[in-house]
């Protein structure tokens, strides 16, 4: 049997994250998003081709329409979604959680950000292109295995269901007063190829635009002017030079992008926006503008894991966690013991108190490319997903089609602004003093389901 230990790491941190919810019935995450007449699949018996080839048309700079989407299937199985929303949620957290480490390590001393949700919906559209050998690995990654599974066989769970739940947590932040999410997906794949008809709707299940063109490979360098000038003018200029270093033997280009444009739900004030010190580490102090506001807020002082958390609402559903580390602890450290169990007992633990809180202003943007970060996870589950091991016959009508970019892009931005005016009626009491002006986590969760939407640190607001 084949050493799966680093794929079922996940499994286990979402077992330990359901004991704590007992007063709720469990239902495993598989039963939910199976396949019709769900049944073990042997692995060695794969289709030559996928159901369903589609031409694609080749791309021309002048055409910026997003692809032609099927209104019928993306209202299609929309029945038991708000269970669907909450397993996913806990599955995504899990998962993101592992991989923002992963990513934060090796990018210690830099600012960071990055994407649970658009992570997961990444992987889910690739997932459908893949053999069931390779399919396998990826729901044991993503945490979708049945466990019942004998090793020579999968039974699979519809990649469409997974898509169109993770669309549905995006729905539920943008009907806030003003906060926006955007999610779109590029694939740029050879010219002379098909693609299957079950990864166009997949791209098209979790974003709110996709564009599929075919492209010719052979002169590298020009492709790659046409394909990131492409992507520059259908992302209004948001996305730039993704693409770099392009082979004339590339098969597919992948690329999502998530934007969260959000607001605070009460205003900061901008008067009391000042220029002021913040602590990048014992040595460098930078200027940056702090906006500061009294309030009522929900905070808890973490003794044991050495920090302060601030809840901030956004809108009718989303709201930040701001994590400031005491001064005598490392951001590092905190973050190495972020579990999905330590951020329930922080907001199990949250109480109201009057704070004046200042806080930089910043705004964050991101590209990840999946596969360096699979390999900062572990070089054998990178093989297996996208890289050298890696199957994906479903793909298209080219037997041996492999992924040679899959990148995430994400941004973040947030103003002083507030769906709210600042309160009138001065707090009464005197404020605790809270100034977020040294090396900070944060994350974005959206409160229904508690899915994490974004993670991110700041170690210094001005670059």
């Amino acid at each position: 049997m084949q050493r799966l230990s680093p794929l079922v790491v996940v499994v286990l941190l979402y077992c330990c994250l359901s004991e704590g919810q007992a007063n709720r019935v469990y239902v495993h995450p598989f039963h939910l998003f199976a396949v019709k007449n769900v049944s073990c699949e042997n692995l060695q018996t794969q289709t030559s081709e996928p159901r369903g080839i589609l031409p694609v048309v080749p791309l021309d700079i002048e055409v910026l329409s997003p692809n032609t989407r099927n209104p019928v299937k993306l209202n299609a199985e929309r029945q038991n979604i708000t269970e669907r929303t909450m397993v996913l949620a806990g599955l995504m957290n899990a998962l993101g959680l592992r991989m923002y480490q992963a990513l934060s390590n090796k990018q210690n001393s830099t600012n960071t950000l990055f994407s649970p949700v658009n992570t997961f919906g990444s992987l889910g559209i690739l997932y459908l292109g893949a053999s069931r050998k390779t399919a396998k690995l990826f729901q044991i990654f993503l945490g979708l295995s049945s466990g019942t599974d004998r090793e020579d066989c999968v039974s699979l769970v519809d990649g469409h269901k997974v898509l169109k739940t993770l669309q549905s947590i995006n729905t539920l932040v943008a009907d806030g007063p003003k906060d926006e999410i955007a999610t779109q997906v590029w694939a740029f794949h050879r010219q002379d190829t098909q693609l299957s008809e079950d990864f166009i709707q997949g791209t098209q299940d979790f974003s709110d635009s996709s564009f599929i063109r075919g492209v010719n490979f052979s002169k590298p360098q020009e492709t790659e002017q046409l394909v990131n000038s492409f992507v520059k003018k259908t992302s209004d200029g948001k996305v730039k030079s993704i693409f770099k270093d392009l082979n004339p033997s590339s098969d597919l280009l992948f690329l999502t992008s998530f934007h969260f444009k959000g607001n605070w739900k009460t205003a900061f004030q901008p008067e009391r926006t000042f220029l002021e010190d913040f602590h990048v580490d014992e040595t460098t102090t930078v200027m940056a503008p702090m906006m500061t506001h009294t309030g009522h807020y929900n905070y808890v002082n973490d003794k044991v894991q050495q920090c302060t958390v601030v809840k901030l609402p956004l809108s009718k559903w989303s709201y930040m966690l701001l994590v400031l580390p005491h001064e005598e602890a490392n951001l590092q450290d905190v973050e190495s013991k972020l579990h999905t169990e330590v951020m329930s007992e922080w907001h199990q633990n949250l109480q109201e108190g009057l704070l004046e809180l200042s806080m930089p202003k910043f705004s964050l943007s991101s590209a990840t490319d999946l596969r360096d970060l699979l390999t900062s996870i572990d070089p054998e589950v990178e093989a297996k997903l996208l890289g050298s091991e890696a199957e994906f016959s479903q793909l298209g009508n080219k037997k041996s089609f492999t992924i040679d970019k899959a990148v995430n892009k994400v941004l973040f931005e947030m103003s002083e602004e507030g769906a709210e005016d600042q309160d009138k009626i001065q707090e009464a009491g005197v404020p605790l003093s809270l100034s977020i002006n040294r090396p900070f986590f944060f994350s974005v969760i959206e409160g229904y389901s508690n899915a994490i939407l974004m993670l991110g640190k700041i170690t210094n607001p001005t670059l």
